[in-house]
């Protein structure tokens, strides 16, 4: 398979995996706290290994090619905080009351006007977030396939929960399963469009610099959202333990996946 369109579709099913939160939301029961707690986590333990381990490393060397080893750690450590920062602002123009990995942004006792606001607010707050992980799941399948596959399997998971969140509040302000399901799910669609735009604008130029800089970027973006999103919101379901050895799962399982292609 093309490896382009393989990137794609990987990046495609990561984002649509909002659907399966979309259908506990609208069509039965929502996933239990000690599931939730148990996925976040493992989902946080993938992200923050693979970043760490692998991703940055990657980052590195390809800076350390072009620029010396020195000044490309420099350029590589700054690129990783620079990712860190960009979606820290990200996060900063989503009001708490919003957020999509707040529990309390699906309680289903708001006012149908409330619940309304808060659905269509959060499913804007998500293809915010949705569109540099589409790119950061692109970039990653499109030059290490099995990190790549990694990565959008950490972010699938982590992305069930925010379906449940857009479509609960919208299914509960127009009593509309098909309206929920539909908004959850043109809301993981960010991912794949951030992924094109990715792909169009910057593949042309893509060079070991660049190479590095945008690497060290997503293991910057995908341990803040790690840590800022995936443990708190995890914490929020009261199962700690869980969490933890949901973390310690998620890097082992990654830790022996890449060992596996050595």
């Amino acid at each position: 398979m093309n490896s382009v369109l393989f990137a794609f579709l990987l990046t495609l099913l990561a984002g649509l995996s909002t659907t399966i939160g979309a259908a506990l939301g609208v069509l039965g029961k929502s996933a239990s706290t000690k599931t939730l707690s148990i996925g976040l986590g493992f989902s946080a333990g993938v992200m923050i290994y693979v970043s760490l381990v692998e991703i940055l490393p990657k980052g590195f060397d390809a800076l350390s090619n072009e620029h010396g080893e020195v000044a490309g750690h420099w350029l590589g450590v700054a690129a990783f905080f620079g990712g860190i920062a960009a979606i820290g602002l990200i996060d900063r123009f989503v009001p708490d009351s919003v957020n999509p990995h707040e529990p309390a942004s699906i309680d289903p006792d708001r006012h149908k006007h409330a619940l309304m606001r808060t659905g269509v607010l959060t499913a804007g707050a998500l293809a915010l977030h949705n569109f540099p992980e589409g790119f950061a799941t692109f970039i990653a399948a499109l030059q290490e396939p099995q990190v790549g596959i990694a990565v959008a399997v950490a972010i699938a998971i982590h992305n069930i929960p925010e379906g449940l969140a857009v479509a609960v509040p919208i299914y509960q302000a127009t009593g509309s399963r098909r309206k929920g399901f539909l908004l959850a799910a043109l809301s993981g669609l960010a991912e794949p469009a951030g992924a094109l735009l990715g792909y169009f604008i910057l593949m042309p130029f893509l060079s070991d610099t660049l190479f590095g800089i945008v690497f060290a970027a997503i293991a910057g973006v995908m341990v803040f959202i790690s840590l800022d999103e995936l443990l708190p919101a995890a914490h929020e379901f009261g199962e700690h333990h869980l969490t933890i050895y949901g973390l310690i799962a998620g890097m082992a399982v990654m830790a022996v996946s890449l060992l596996l292609f050595l």
